[in-house]
């Protein structure tokens, strides 16, 4: 394990969630919690046997370390892992403070040129990761992505750095799809009370075709329908955003079509990736941030967050830095 003197750690919808609702699906807080789980930090102290990291060191953190090698860390699949610790889901605690101890494996050094918030935001540019390839987005792909939140945002950048041809996103919000244009994506969808055929005929216009892979990152049933209905026969739909347990979709006409229906659960393997990419600066998330407040200002910056002010919003642990 590692000791870590914390730096900045981003703020998620799930922590908001947790705060206001108290549970997400099975997950339920029972006993008081910490939030956090986009983070990075300052190695302070290392425990015996830790051998890549010292003191010094600036690191981004992975949230969830599985407790035992199990079948699913065998065959690479760690996040599906029943043991698995993760950060800020009940009953572990997250890592919004000001030290934090964490397993050294599933901490990464970050090179001289990526920064702390930078190395916070891996977290959520994993989501994005993880979708993509799940969803196998290739050279030329055509690819719809449904809500422009933090991670549709992250799933249009993640998509074109992998070689997507045209990208087209849809949100209720313009301001959220002003972001997507700036973060690459081409073309942009503001649903105001069109059905999910509707919204599918548009993205077609749009690309000039069906795409291959729908991302559906919101978890509404009338989004998750539209993804449905968009993708091209033979193609596949990656379903990332989480609504109600049950919901009603088109499934025949998904069966009929042939269309891969895929879900994914947080990520796994990205971190070397992710560290990768930002250092040779083949992708930038430094315009995902929107906000920055203090550690002290900790429930101003969850109510700018609940408000769906701005886009991600960082909070800064250590007093002693002064740089933005």
């Amino acid at each position: 394990e590692v000791l870590l003197r914390m730096h900045s750690v981003g703020i998620c919808g799930s922590d908001v969630h947790y705060w206001q609702q108290g549970r997400i699906g099975d997950f339920v807080v029972k006993d008081p919690m910490v939030l956090g789980h986009e983070a990075s930090g300052t190695v302070v102290k290392v425990g015996p046997g830790v051998a890549h990291l010292k003191p010094g060191d600036r690191v981004a953190i992975e949230p969830g370390v599985p407790r035992e090698m199990d079948e699913f860390c065998k065959t690479g699949r760690y996040n599906l892992s029943p043991t698995i610790f993760f950060c800020a889901t009940p009953p572990d605690d997250g890592n919004l403070c000001r030290y934090y101890k964490h397993s050294a494996s599933y901490c990464y050094k970050l090179p001289d040129n990526v920064t702390f918030e930078e190395g916070a935001l891996i977290e959520p540019l994993s989501v994005g990761i993880h979708a993509c390839k799940r969803a196998g987005v290739t050279l030329g792909s055509k690819v719809f992505v449904s809500g422009s939140g933090p991670i549709g945002l992250v799933n249009v950048l993640v998509a074109k750095m992998m070689g997507a041809a045209a990208v087209v996103i849809a949100d209720l919000s313009a301001s959220r799809l002003q972001k997507a244009k700036e973060v690459g994506a081409d073309f942009t969808i503001q649903v105001k009370n069109e059905t999910p055929q509707e919204v599918a005929s548009k993205v077609e216009s749009l690309l000039g075709c069906m795409p291959e892979i729908t991302v559906e990152c919101t978890g509404v049933q009338a989004c998750i329908q539209a993804g449905i209905y968009a993708t091209r026969s033979g193609g596949t739909l990656v379903l990332v955003g989480l609504g109600p347990e049950m919901v009603t979709v088109p499934i025949v006409n998904a069966a009929v079509r042939e269309v891969d229906i895929r879900g994914i659960f947080r990520y796994c393997n990205t971190w070397p990736v992710a560290i990768a990419l930002l250092a040779s600066k083949r992708i930038n998330v430094k315009p995902l941030v929107t906000h920055r407040f203090p550690l002290e200002k900790a429930l101003e910056a969850f109510e700018t967050t609940k408000r769906g002010e701005g886009v991600k919003v960082m909070l800064k642990c250590d007093p002693t830095d002064h740089n933005p």
